[in-house]
């Protein structure tokens, strides 16, 4: 007897059906990413503070410390950053050390995830070389921040992870709001207007 197709697709609250493992743009919509990454928890939810420090947040913050090291980046480079962790609101954000020791084919599915989500919104599947090194090292920074400030690391101990910031945090417009907690609905209110915000401009 064959065997029934093992199910690969998840449905999301848009009433999309999002194959995971051969996703298509057409199943990405903007809605459910918001959703996803406002609830899911940076850290395995070991952070400090009244609410999750959640995925959704760390875009935003890392899409302006994305803005305030490259003054020069264009606003699809932007979105890119904004976008950078998209895949996690199917896939969960798994910490780095438990990444390493996962094997399989578990980037290849991220890539795959992320490469639809970047052609949904009308950007090349894959970002130049050097704009993705970019993006990792504002990724980067934003950690070494959210490890001190929320995640109870030691300044010399963040820094042999993460190195050492470019800039003073106090360089980042409203780093303070940026890097306090925000409860679920304004992480996703704002991770939908900074995509919102650029796209507009996009447009112009």
């Amino acid at each position: 007897m064959a065997r029934a197709k093992d199910r690969a697709w998840q449905r999301m609250l848009s009433g999309r059906r999002l194959d995971i493992l051969d996703p298509s743009p057409l199943d990405v919509e903007l809605s459910d990413i918001a959703h996803g990454l406002a609830r899911v928890a940076r850290w395995n939810g070991q952070t400090q503070g009244d609410y999750p420090f959640s995925v959704a947040q760390h875009s935003v913050l890392v899409l302006e410390i994305f803005r305030a090291i490259c003054p020069g980046a264009t606003e699809r480079d932007a979105l890119y950053a904004l976008l950078h962790d998209a895949p996690e609101y199917v896939m969960g954000d798994i910490i780095s050390p438990f990444k390493t020791v996962m094997g399989g084919n578990y980037k290849d599915v991220e890539n795959r995830l992320l490469g639809a989500i970047h052609i949904r919104f009308a950007l090349p599947a894959t970002p130049a070389p050097a704009l993705t090194r970019q993006i990792k090292r504002a990724d980067k920074q934003a950690a070494f921040f959210e490890a001190v400030h929320l995640a109870g690391f030691e300044s010399a101990e963040a820094l042999r992870l993460f190195g050492e910031p470019s800039f003073p945090a106090f360089d980042v417009d409203g780093f303070d709001l940026l890097i306090r907690p925000w409860p679920t609905r304004e992480a996703h209110d704002r991770f939908v207007a900074a995509f919102e915000a650029i796209m507009a401009t996009i447009r112009e």
